[in-house]
């Protein structure tokens, strides 16, 4: 029982007995009183017909005439005359009056019994007759009757106003303990809050401000361990001269995004170098031949930025050598890149932005996943040897038969792609997401999309994905798939995990649609999850509103592929996710790769001093996966724990 009831009830329970009590008190106060009067009464009663009868004793009719004129002006029981020497009764009045409305448990509890008094009648010196009177009580009881009714409406009616006025007044006191109540609620979601209206208490005003003390220091801790974890971050994988990520990086997106073939995309790889370095910087200087390469780091960012896929993935590998990786890039969007990026190049010392303009040579090749990263490194080395050597043109574009086959015809796509989404033709896969250890508990399992082709074969995502979103209709894609994952979760028990697409995201009429379904469906609230990739991840603003639009229908959201931008943890502590799955970039070798664990072991300290839990993602290997062990990420998902599969297939290693 919370403390504002126990307080509340014992403020009543003392209003009860001290209501109860005064008016106990005064009923029996009255109750004596009337008692005296009633015996009075009887006696001025007895005394003042002995008075009159004193002259009239021997005449019978007019004792019976005073008698009942007595009798009849006042509340009595009997009155009786009795002959002091036969002890015979002259004259007998009685009667049993109304009990006006008096209820017989109030009579019977109050115990008020009539009254009597009496007196003489003398004829001379010689006492003839008694005179005995009894008042009835029925007079007090209807004026303690309506007495005791006044006077516990009036108490009723305080002790409202009392309970009333107390519950505000706890309640406007007890109000800081609410504050701490939800300010420690706020910590569980990741959220830093601050009570800025102190209590007046004293007390309370101290625990206030001793919670205000340690949010404060567990937000100062939390956010000296994201800027750690950055700080590492850019160490370990950016180029300190250009701001661009360095050839670790690179090397570790490259194997994620070409090797892996479940949801990525096929793309084009670009590399730039810039001629003769050693001799710009003879000819130049250091601090020059660094303004260079900053400028044209900053064309390839300027030019990159229309394709956002790209933008964690320019490079500088090393020296005047740069490397542009484009998932979902097609050859026209390639070829345009790279006749905008000569052009940049030739007029960059016409800018302004630097004084010269460098000689740089552009080679391009293109790959789908599940080619090797080496095989596409040495294509793309060939495409910039003929660069090189070819003459006016700066960049060259080679093929490899394996991807030709692959670049299906547009306008195919386009109705391939239309009918299965208008007839539903994607099926539901399911990889497993484990709890990391040897227990195998399934935390989840993460949704994939197949396309259905004519043959009845399950197309994986990553070769459709790039024409879905090319064609504008992710969010079809979303919505179609949302409803199959809402039916599939009637059937049975475990929880899902479903991506949602940033042109969802920033649709407000598809997002709409999303929660409209969602709303059809409370009792699968708490079962599925929300996942959204960290480069599609919307504004703050945006981000909040969807994530309080998802805990009030009972959803939650999580974050997918996250790593790039650690440093935006901190805005995402108060969201209340329900997890965070690291990039697999950051995860593949890192039983051999110390720079990884070091990473993963700062975002792991972060992650646990806001509590939210970590899943690691493309996990392939099983040296991986005991280092992961080791290092207490709470989940694993990848091909070591299970192949994406339909549901009745799906199992877990």
């Amino acid at each position: 029982m919370s403390l504002f009831k126990q307080l509340l009830i014992a403020i009543c329970l003392f209003l009860v007995v001290a209501f109860a009590g005064s008016f106990v008190v005064s009923l029996e106060s009255s109750r004596a009183q009337y008692v005296n009067q009633l015996r009075s009464h009887a006696q001025d009663a007895a005394t003042s017909l002995a008075l009159s009868l004193t002259a009239n004793i021997d005449d019978p009719a007019m004792v019976e005439l005073m008698v009942t004129s007595i009798f009849d002006s006042g509340y009595y029981a009997s009155i009786r005359v009795v002959d002091l020497a036969s002890d015979a009764v002259i004259v007998e009045r009685s009667a049993t009056p109304d009990n006006q409305g008096v209820p017989q448990w109030f009579i019977n509890a109050i115990g008020l019994e009539p009254a009597g008094g009496e007196a003489i009648v003398s004829k001379g010196w010689q006492q003839t007759a008694r005179v005995e009177v009894v008042s009835h009580p029925m007079f007090a009881l209807a004026k303690l009757w309506q007495s005791a009714l006044g006077s516990l409406g009036w108490l009723l009616a305080c002790g409202v106003v009392s309970a009333v006025l107390g519950a505000l007044l706890l309640k406007r006191r007890l109000q800081p303990l609410d504050d701490m109540v939800a300010q420690s609620h706020a910590i569980g979601r990741r959220e830093f809050t601050t009570i800025t209206e102190l209590p007046r208490t004293p007390e309370l005003r101290r625990v206030v401000q001793a919670m205000n003390q340690m949010v404060e220091k567990l937000k100062a801790l939390f956010q000296e361990s994201t800027e750690r974890s950055e700080k590492l971050r850019r160490d370990s994988y950016h180029d300190s001269l250009t701001g661009l990520s360095n050839r670790r990086y690179f090397d570790m997106q490259l194997k994620a995004h070409v090797s892996h073939q479940e949801e990525e995309r096929s793309g084009y790889l670009l590399l730039l170098r810039v001629q003769d370095l050693a001799g710009l910087n003879l000819r130049l200087g250091g601090k020059r031949t660094d303004a260079l390469l900053i400028a044209v780091a900053q064309l390839l960012l300027k030019h990159c930025d229309k394709y956002p896929e790209t933008r964690n993935l320019i490079s500088r590998s090393r020296g005047g050598e740069f490397a542009v990786l484009a998932p979902g890039m097609d050859r026209d969007e390639a070829l345009e890149l790279a006749r905008d990026l000569e052009q940049a190049l030739r007029a960059l010392g016409e800018t302004g932005a630097c004084d010269v303009s460098p000689v740089a040579h552009m080679g391009l090749a293109p790959y789908a996943p599940g080619d090797a990263p080496l095989s596409l490194l040495g294509l793309a080395d060939q495409a910039l040897s003929l660069a090189e050597t070819q003459g006016e043109q700066t960049w060259s574009c080679v093929e490899d038969g394996a991807v030709k086959s692959t670049g299906d015809d547009e306008h195919t796509w386009r109705r391939v792609l239309d009918h299965a989404l208008t007839t539903g033709g994607f099926e539901l896969f399911f990889q497993p997401v484990v709890e990391t250890g040897n227990t195998g508990r399934v935390l989840h399992y993460k949704v994939l999309s197949r396309l259905v082709n004519e043959q009845g074969e399950a197309i994986a995502a990553g070769r459709f994905l790039r024409w879905i979103e090319r064609f504008g209709w992710s969010s079809r894609l979303d919505l179609l798939m949302l409803k199959q994952v809402l039916a599939h979760l009637q059937t049975h028990d475990q929880s899902l995990a479903f991506n949602l697409s940033a042109a969802t995201l920033n649709d407000a009429t598809a997002l709409n649609q999303v929660f409209d379904a969602l709303r059809q469906h409370p009792k699968l609230a708490g079962r599925l999850t929300f996942e959204i990739g960290e480069e599609q991840l919307p504004e703050q603003a945006v981000l909040e509103k969807l994530t309080r639009r998802l805990q009030e229908a009972g959803f939650t959201l999580a974050l997918q592929r996250f790593g790039g931008r650690f440093s935006m943890i901190g805005n995402l502590a108060h969201l209340g996710l329900a997890y965070l799955k690291i990039d697999g970039s950051y995860i593949r070798a890192i039983d051999e790769e110390s720079h990884k664990r070091l990473f993963i072991e700062a975002v792991q300290r972060a992650a646990h001093s806001i509590d939210l839990p970590l899943i690691a993602e493309r996990v392939e290997t099983e040296g991986e996966r005991q280092v992961i062990a080791e290092m207490g990420i709470e989940g694993v998902q990848g091909q070591l724990i299970g192949e994406p599969a339909p549901w009745k297939s799906s199992a877990v290693r």
